[in-house]
């Protein structure tokens, strides 16, 4: 995946956790923003600011691939359900369909019969 450095947008703070004398002084962390997509992530488990920088990269693209895959995913779902919305039934189907439903109904019928002598 190819991301513009024009659409990122880096900050730096002093970060903390271990490391000592040098995350009380030097900026280490690292917030990374995707300005298109509105993603940020952070990165602030290294002593250099450097390999946090490669590490929010990494984040980064990892989360926009998830977003995507997540994305691509809704649409297929909202494909198929709009496919299976369409659909219409064969005849055989309708009559199947309906002829279960008779069946049901004359269970349920028996049932209520048998309730009413049992009063």
């Amino acid at each position: 995946m190819r991301i513009d450095e024009k659409d990122l947008v880096e900050e730096f703070s002093r970060s903390g956790g271990r490391g000592g004398q040098n995350v009380q002084k030097v900026e280490t962390r690292v917030v990374l923003r995707h300005l298109p997509s509105g993603v940020t992530v952070v990165a602030q488990e290294e002593r250099t600011r450097e390999a946090n920088r490669i590490r929010a990269r990494k984040r980064l693209i990892a989360a926009l691939e998830l977003r995507k895959d997540r994305e691509r995913l809704r649409t297929m779902a909202e494909k198929s359900r709009e496919r299976s919305r369409m659909a219409k039934r064969s005849g055989a189907g309708k009559r199947r369909l309906v002829e279960e439903k008779r069946r049901r109904s004359i269970i349920k019928e028996g049932r209520r019969n048998l309730a009413r002598e049992g009063d």
